[in-house]
Order: structure tokens, then sequence, then C-alpha cells
């Protein structure tokens, strides 16, 4: 009977550890406030995972145009204006049939609703307007988005200018080594399939997959554009890391440290979560 109570006390004891532990951790995971940031010198930027993911892209479409980074500034500044950097399927009392991360309106010609909540589209939309703007590489960020969108608010543009220029400073890989998240754990596995595919579908098709790893040949500007891409992408796609020359962000980390990559840029997922891990967890 003792030996009976001394077993049931220990195993109290051990589920009670477990417990802590496990709450823990999971209490941990939930205080961490989930950000992506972009440092041009002593200034820093904050957008929300959602956010930064857009700005990725579209920066991303700018890189792939050819186009200079002062396209993807303005871009940006316009995109956080309109939308707040999101995709977003309502208008407001000015153009209530605005629609996506730039407010296009199928009245005005943009393309139909179908079209204009296509990031990609809607983006490589926004760039055919701009090239047409004369000396927009040297105009205020006011003028070029206002020629573009014809707003209601043009001065409104100004005020994103100094963000939309940190986040396509180092979305466009001028800046090395500039755009950070701090993320939770991931919640489910990564496919490093996945990360290929999008990957390549805005930069081209290029490296290997190997398990939980995709490796790309690439360098300089090139590569820290993608590099930061992924770090952007990171909640999005269960991305746990990302290795470029000679620097590693982590989850774990949220900042580029160094490291010993190799050659190129590799970019690992996720593995599954333990259930221990998983127990509890919301990212309410």
């Amino acid at each position: 009977m003792r030996a009976a109570v001394v077993l049931v006390v220990l195993l109290s004891l051990v589920a009670g550890a477990v417990y802590l532990a496990v709450t823990r951790v999971n209490d941990t995971q939930v205080l961490v406030r989930e950000r992506c940031s972009a440092t041009v010198g002593a200034d820093s930027y904050d957008l929300r995972p959602s956010q930064a993911r857009n700005a990725a892209l579209i920066a991303g479409v700018a890189v792939a145009r050819g186009l200079p980074a002062r396209a993807a500034s303005i871009a940006i500044a316009t995109a956080i204006q309109e939308s707040g950097l999101e995709n977003i399927a309502y208008g407001d009392d000015a153009g209530p049939d605005s629609r996506g991360l730039f407010q296009q309106r199928p009245s005005q010609g943009w393309g139909t609703e179908e079209q204009i909540l296509d990031p990609v589209y809607a983006t490589n939309a926004f760039y055919d307007a701009l090239v047409r703007v004369p000396d927009y590489k040297s105009l205020p960020i006011t003028e070029a988005a206002q020629t573009v969108q014809r707003s209601a608010f043009p001065d409104a543009y100004a005020d994103h200018e100094a963000e939309g220029r940190a986040f396509a400073s180092a979305l466009t890989g001028e800046s090395a080594a500039s755009l950070t998240c701090v993320l939770r754990d991931a919640e489910q596995a990564g496919s490093a399939e996945a990360v290929a595919t999008e990957l390549g579908s805005l930069f081209g098709p290029n490296g290997t997959v190997d398990g939980s790893s995709l490796t790309r040949e690439v360098g300089g500007a090139q590569g820290w554009a993608e590099a930061h891409w992924a770090v952007a992408n990171a909640d999005a796609l269960s991305i746990d890391s990302v290795a470029f020359s000679d620097l590693q962000w982590t989850r774990g980390q949220g900042e580029w440290l160094p490291a010993e990559t190799g050659t190129g840029l590799t970019i690992s997922v996720a593995a599954a979560p333990s259930a221990s891990a998983a127990v509890g967890f919301s990212h309410g």
C-alpha cells in the first residue's frame, strides 16, 4: 500500500513538472511580439509578418523586372497608405470598388476585381503605370505615387516615405542583413519544395532541394534580396533559418549572426513541432 502511494506521488510530481515546463514554454511563446524590422542607419521600422510578406512581394517584383529600389520605395509607401500592406477585399466611401494592396479600382481600368486581388497582378499593374511617369526616379514619393493613384489624399503618401525606403532598401538587396523578423516557433512543418516554388515564381527557377533545405546559387544584391524575402516569408512558410554571406538568421535568435554558410543561399524549413511543444499553444 505504501509503495502504491509513493508511486502515485512520484507520478503526480512528474506530471506537474511536465505541465509547468510546457506552460513555461507556451507562456514564453505567447509573450513574443511577432514583427519584422527594416533598419537603415539608426532608424528602424516594424511591420507585422503578413505586411512584411506583401512588402517582400512588391520589392521582389521590382527586382524581377529590373526596376530600381526607388520604384520599390514608392510602391511600398503607396501600399502602406492605401491598404496597410494587406490584400483587402473592400473599398471606402471615396472608392467603393477599390480592392487589393493598392486599392485599385476596376471602374478606373485597373483590371477585374479578381485580377486586382492577385497581389502579383496588382503590383505589376502599379509598376506598369509608374514607369510611364516621366522622371519618377527623381520625383518626391508623393508626386510619383499620386500620378499613379490619383488619390483624394495625395499628401498622405509622404508620411510613409522613410518606412517605404527602409523596407525597399532591404528587400531589393541594397542593404545587407538589414531585415529581421522576431517570430514564435513554427506551428507546423515547412516544405522546402513549397519555398522553392514560391521563391522561383518570383525570382526565377534556381537551386536544389535536399530534405528540409533549399540551396540557391546567388550572390551580391540578388542574394540579399532573396535572403530577406525568405526571412519576410518565414512565418507563412514555416522557415526556420536563412544563411547567406557568412551570416545566418534563425527564428530562435531573430537576428543575423556570424556563421559559416558556404556559398549561395540556404533556406531551411521547420520540422513538425513535438506534441509537448504544441500543447496549449495558440497564436491568439
